[in-house]
C-alpha cells in the first residue's frame, strides 16, 4: 500500500505559516511590505493586545482588483513575480506569495478592498484557511486587512508567545525599520488607541530618526553620502559619543528593505575603530543601494537576510565610506547638554535642523590654522614616541601648530616622573632617521599587509586606494592653563574650556607610533644576550608550538625550548622597558585564545599592549613644558579624539556653557 501522499492543502498553508508568521510582528511586517508594494503614501497600523487580539493595517496604495481577491489567498499566488528569470532581479519587498495565505491560515481575517475612486469595494473573510464571505462592499480606494485572533487555532504557537509588551516591542521594532527604510510613507502605529509611532511622509530620513529615537540623537548624526560604479551610500552614522548597549540601532537598508548582515556590521564597527569604548555601538541608518542582480534576497523565508554577489567589495566600501565621513569630523563632545522636553521632541519632527544636512555637521565651528614652526629640538621626552606619520607632517610643516611658551624651568630635560614613564630608547634615533614616503603610499602598503602579502586586490579596493586621503580637520588649537589631581590637563582657546586626560592622551600617541612600528617586523627586533623564558600549561604548550609564527609577525621570536618552556631570543628595542615580559605573556594568552589568528588583530593588540604599558599614568604631575609637549604630539596623530580603547582623550566646555552654568545667561 502506498504511503506518499500529497497533503491537504489546508494542513499545508498550516505548516508554512510557521516558517512565515512566527509572532504578531511578523504579520506586521508581512502585511505593510505588501502595503509598501500597493504604491502606498500612507501606512496606518493599529494593534491590540500586543497583536494577539487583533492587528489592522490600511494603506492608500492601488488596491486588489475584484477578480484577484479571492486568489490572492491562493498559496504561490503573487502579481509581483511572472517568469524564473525575475528571481535574479527582485524590486518589490514581497514576491512568493506566501504572506496572505498563511496569515489566513491561523487567524480570522477581514480583507476590504479597492482598486477605484467609485466607492465600489469587495470584502472577504477567512476564517482558519476557509473562505466565509465574498461580497461586494463600499469603501475607499486601497486595502483595509485586518487580523483577529492570531493563532486561536494552533494553541501549541499560541502557547509559546511572550508578554503583550515583548509582543508590542517586536512589532514596534518592524515599524521602526519601515519607517527608515522608507521615509516618504507616512507611517502610524497605534496601540490600544494609543500612538506610539507617526512620521510625517515627506521623505526627511532625520525627522523619522528623530521620532523614533528622540532629538538629541538626531542632532548626534552625521550624513553619509558615497557612491561607487557599484554602490551608492546614503543615511546618517552617529558621532562616537552617542551610543548603545546593543546592535539594535545600527539598521542596514538594501534597495528599501531592512535587512540582517553579520558583515556590514562588521565593517561599520571596524570604520569606528578605537572611537568607541569596548561593548558599545553606534546608531546607524544605513541605506544602500544596488542593482538587484548584486543582491539576492530569495534566501530567507521572512526575507530578513541576503546574499551579495560581491561581498568583500561592498564591505571594504561602507567601511571605508564610514571611516573617511568620521576623520572628517573634530570627535571632542560636549560635557553640558541642553535638555530637551518632550514638547521639543514633538516640535522637533515638524521643522528642519538648524544645520544644513546636505553637509557633514561638524562637532565644532571652523578653527583657526596654526603656525607651523616645527617644534624645538629641547620639546622634551615625548620626542621619544612619534609615529612615522608624525615625522612626516612635523618636517614639511603640513600640521597646525600651536605657538609655543617657554617652560620656566631652563633645564630642557623633563623631570624624572616623566622619564620613568616614557622610557628613553633608541625610537628617537630611528625617528630622525625613518624613511619619509607620502603617506597615501603608506597606508595603501599597511592595507596591503593586513590583508596578507601577495593578496589580489579587487577593482572595488583598487577604486579606494587610488583616491586621495580626505582632508582632516584641525585639532583645536589651545593653551594649557594647569592641571587636575595630576590627571586631566585644563586648557582654554577662546571657545570654551577643554579637559584632556593625560593617559588616555599619551596612550593614543604611542598606539599610532607601535601600530606604526609593528607593521614592519624585520627592521625592529634585537638579539638578548640573556634570553626570556616563559612557562606554559601542557595543553597551552601544544597550541603555542602551531602558532609560533604569529609572534614573528610582530617581530617577536618565540622557540619551543623543551617541555612546557619557550624562550624569547628577540623583541623589538622599542618595547617599553621593564615591560619586555609582560607584553609578550599577554601576547601568548591572546593568541592562545583566538580561534582564528589575523594578523591586523595581532598588530593592533600588541600596539595596545604597549602604548598601555608605556604611558603617563594618572596622578603623575607634568610641567608646563611637558603638557604642551604632550598636546602637540596629541595634535600630530591621525585621530587624536579617543584612546585605543574608545574612550573619549579632551571633553570641551563651551563658553556659553560656563555662562550658563553660572546664570551669566538665562
Amino acid at each position: 500500500m502506498a504511503k506518499v501522499q500529497v497533503l491537504d492543502e489546508h494542513i499545508a498553508n498550516q505548516i508554512a505559516a510557521g516558517e512565515v508568521v512566527e509572532r504578531p510582528s511578523s504579520v506586521v511586517k508581512e502585511l505593510v511590505e505588501n502595503a509598501i508594494d500597493a504604491g502606498s503614501t500612507r501606512v496606518d497600523v493599529h494593534v491590540e493586545e500586543g497583536g494577539l487580539m487583533s492587528i489592522r493595517v490600511v494603506d492608500n496604495g492601488e488596491g486588489i482588483h475584484p477578480d484577484d481577491v479571492e486568489t490572492a489567498f491562493y498559496r504561490h499566488a503573487t502579481s509581483k513575480i511572472t517568469h524564473g528569470r525575475d528571481l535574479f532581479q527582485i524590486t518589490s519587498l514581497g514576491f512568493r506569495g506566501e504572506a496572505l495565505p498563511s496569515i489566513a491560515a491561523v487567524s480570522k481575517v477581514e480583507l476590504l478592498t479597492s482598486d477605484a475612486e467609485d466607492g465600489q469595494a469587495r470584502r472577504i473573510v477567512i476564517e482558519g484557511g476557509r473562505l466565509q464571505t465574498h461580497e461586494d462592499a463600499a469603501g475607499r480606494r486601497g486595502t483595509d486587512f485586518t487580523v483577529k485572533e492570531l493563532f486561536y487555532n494552533t494553541p501549541a504557537r499560541l502557547k509559546y508567545m511572550k508578554t503583550i509588551q515583548t509582543e508590542l516591542g517586536h512589532i514596534s521594532d518592524v515599524m521602526y525599520r519601515m519607517a527608515m527604510s522608507h521615509p516618504e510613507i507616512a507611517f502610524t502605529l497605534r496601540h490600544n488607541g494609543n500612538t506610539l509611532l507617526q512620521t510625517m511622509g515627506n521623505g526627511d530620513l532625520l525627522q523619522v530618526i528623530a521620532a523614533i529615537y528622540g532629538t538629541s540623537a538626531a542632532k548626534s548624526m552625521l550624513q553619509l553620502e558615497a557612491e561607487s560604479l557599484d554602490y551608492r551610500i546614503g543615511g546618517f552614522v552617529s558621532l562616537p559619543e552617542w551610543t548603545r548597549s546593543n546592535r539594535n540601532a545600527m539598521s542596514t537598508i538594501i534597495n528599501g528593505r531592512f535587512v540582517r548582515n553579520y558583515g556590514l556590521n562588521q565593517a561599520i564597527l571596524k570604520a569606528y575603530h578605537t572611537l568607541l569604548p569596548i561593548n558599545r555601538y553606534p546608531l546607524v541608518v544605513m541605506q544602500l543601494e544596488m542593482h538587484p542582480s548584486l543582491v539576492d534576497v530569495n534566501v530567507h523565508p521572512a526575507k530578513l537576510e541576503v546574499r551579495f554577489s560581491k561581498e568583500q567589495e561592498l564591505y571594504a566600501f561602507v567601511e571605508e565610506s564610514v571611516k573617511e565621513l568620521l576623520q572628517r569630523q573634530v570627535l571632542i563632545p560636549k560635557v553640558v547638554k541642553q535638555s530637551l522636553g518632550r514638547s521639543d521632541s514633538k516640535s522637533f519632527i515638524q521643522e528642519q535642523f538648524h544645520f544644513d544636512k546636505k553637509a557633514a555637521p561638524s562637532s565644532q565651528p571652523e578653527l583657526e590654522k596654526r603656525d607651523s614652526n616645527p617644534p624645538s629640538a629641547d620639546s622634551g621626552s615625548m620626542n621619544n614616541v612619534p609615529s612615522s606619520h608624525q615625522a612626516e607632517q612635523f618636517s614639511t610643516g603640513s600640521v597646525p601648530r600651536r605657538e609655543w611658551t617657554k617652560p620656566q624651568n631652563p633645564d630642557p630635560r623633563p623631570q624624572q616622573s616623566w622619564d620613568t614613564s616614557v622610557k628613553e630608547s633608541a625610537a628617537a634615533a630611528s625617528y630622525q632617521t625613518e624613511t619619509k614616503e607620502p603617506r597615501e603610499r603608506r597606508e595603501q602598503n599597511s592595507y596591503v599587509q593586513e590583508r596578507g602579502s601577495g593578496a589580489a586586490l579587487s577593482r572595488q579596493q583598487l577604486e579606494i586606494l587610488a583616491s586621495p586621503a580626505p582632508e582632516l580637520p584641525a585639532f583645536p588649537q589651545m593653551t594649557v592653563i594647569g592641571q587636575h589631581h595630576g590627571t586631566y590637563l585644563i586648557a582654554q582657546n577662546e571657545d570654551g574650556l577643554y579637559l584632556i586626560d593625560q593617559h588616555a592622551a599619551h596612550e593614543r600617541i604611542n598606539y599610532e607610533f607601535y601600530y606604526e612600528k609593528f607593521g614592519k617586523p624585520a627592521e625592529i627586533s634585537q638579539e638578548l644576550l640573556l634570553p626570556i623564558t616563559l612557562e606554559f600549561t601542557p595543553s597551552e604548550s601544544e597550541k603555542l608550538k602551531e602558532r609560533l609564527q604569529w609572534f614573528e609577525q610582530a617581530g617577536v621570536y618565540l622557540e619551543h625550548f623543551g617541555g612546557q618552556t619557550f624562550r624569547v631570543s628577540s623583541y623589538p628595542y622599542w618595547f617599553p622597558k621593564g615591560e619586555e615580559q609582560d607584553i609578550i605573556e599577554e601576547m601568548a594568552e591572546w593568541v592562545l585564545s583566538e580561534r582564528a589568528i589575523d594578523l591586523a588583530k595581532l598588530r593592533e593588540k600588541a600596539s595596545i599592549l604597549c602604548s598601555c604599558r608605556a604611558s603617563i599614568k594618572a596622578n603623575q604631575k607634568l610641567t608646563e613644558h611637558e603638557s604642551e609637549v604632550l598636546l602637540d604630539r596629541l595634535a600630530a596623530c591621525r585621530q587624536p579624539y579617543t584612546c585605543p580603547h574608545g574612550r573619549p582623550i579632551v571633553v570641551s566646555f563651551s563658553s556659553y556653557d560656563l555662562e550658563k552654568l553660572f546664570k551669566r545667561v538665562m
